[in-house]
């Protein structure tokens, strides 16, 4: 067995985790945007637009874990 291979099979290991925690971090923000709505409905227009930037950002992360997964 070569050294790329193991060397890939760790970069797969190091996005795996990448993606769990991507997908608690997008859990928490939708499950503690939805709390704040059910608390306060007139809110609902700028949380929802945190909401959507919280997302877009943890997705980024993930995105960006994938490509340094393949790069290196």
């Amino acid at each position: 067995m070569d050294i790329a291979a193991i060397e890939g099979s760790i970069n797969s290991v190091g996005y795996g985790i990448s993606v769990i925690g991507a997908g608690i971090g997008v859990g928490l923000v939708f499950g503690m945007g939805m709390q704040a709505i059910a608390r306060q409905p007139e809110a609902r227009g700028p949380l929802q637009t945190n909401i959507f930037l919280g997302f877009a950002l943890i997705e980024a992360l993930a995105i960006l874990g994938f490509v340094l997964a393949f790069a290196i």
